[in-house]
């Protein structure tokens, strides 16, 4: 798999291995060694690390790819070239299990350098020729996620900037993990493509998954602000002045968070997988994670 050392590679690896699965991972820095994990040096742009990646393997679950860059090109080279490199090596090696991560952003192309990327590597999929699976997850949370770190942030002191009106859904890290394996252990879903999330009807409107954020944090009241697509442009320009590549409200971040609509319609049918965690309990039991930290 790629992605193994982030947020949701990391808890893959995790529950791949609890599983008794043996892993062969990608990594671009040393890690601790780890029961029944290959860690293999390398990157998505070095072709003879992928071929030692996918080196005898059964199936490749490919999840690395950037959330945040600094341009158009950025996005590309990480999501559209990177997901080139590993099907070719996956075909080179005769791998014929494909397990794409992308995301709801697909759905609107012209609405991000983000979004706009997660569908053109979605293209380079469905021409692969492999047995493929194409994953849309919804927004994900839960231990160890640093980017909903700051909404659990906001709740705690009381204050929470909401986009404009609209829904979402979401997705604890650990249910994605275990369709993600699902899928890699299975001919079902072959040339398909699912949307999982919490299974929560037409999914979460901002202000109650707020709500459900600060009950979570314990705090039962808040101030919740909507801030107007105006404003966010704003505020994006400015972040990107002051933190420059660093920054994390981009004006492509900005058009993304404004959309009222990022509720996962292409469940995958229950007889194939179903969510395990509540969403109160899994945001309460992430809260509990962020203490243990010291982020929260």
């Amino acid at each position: 798999m790629t992605g193994g050392t982030g947020f949701v590679g990391g808890t893959l690896v995790r529950h791949a291995t609890m599983r008794g699965h043996p892993v062969r991972a990608l990594a671009r820095r040393a890690q601790p060694a780890q029961a029944r994990v290959e860690w293999v040096d390398g990157a998505l742009d070095r072709p003879e690390a992928l071929a030692r990646l996918v080196e005898c393997a059964v199936a490749v679950i490919h999840v690395a790819g950037a959330i945040h860059a600094p341009d158009r090109a950025g996005f590309a080279a990480a999501n559209i070239d990177g997901t080139r490199a590993m099907i070719d090596a996956a075909r080179a090696a005769g791998v014929r299990r494909f397990v794409h991560v992308s995301s709801l952003a697909a759905r609107e192309p012209d609405l991000s350098d983000y979004g706009w990327s997660k569908a053109e590597s979605e293209a380079v999929v469905r021409a692969s020729g492999l047995d493929w699976t194409i994953v849309r997850p919804p927004a994900v949370y839960g231990p160890g996620d640093r980017e909903t770190l700051e909404l659990f942030r906001m709740a705690r002191r009381g204050l929470m900037l909401l986009p404009p009106p609209g829904r979402l859904s979401v997705i604890e890290v650990s249910d994605l993990s275990r369709f993600l394996l699902t899928l890699a252990g299975t001919q079902e879903g072959i040339g398909q493509l699912f949307e999982p999330d919490d299974g929560h009807e037409q999914g979460w409107s901002h202000r109650s998954f707020a709500e459900a954020i600060g009950a979570a944090v314990g705090r039962e009241r808040a101030l919740y602000v909507t801030v107007s697509p105006a404003l966010m442009r704003l505020g994006a320009r400015l972040d990107t002045l002051v933190r420059g590549r660093d920054a994390k409200l981009t004006p492509d971040r900005a058009r993304f968070y404004a959309h009222p609509d990022w509720v996962a319609h292409a469940r995958p049918p229950a007889d194939m997988w179903r969510p395990h965690i509540e969403t109160h309990a899994g945001l309460r039991a992430t809260a509990v994670a962020y203490r243990a930290a010291g982020w929260l």
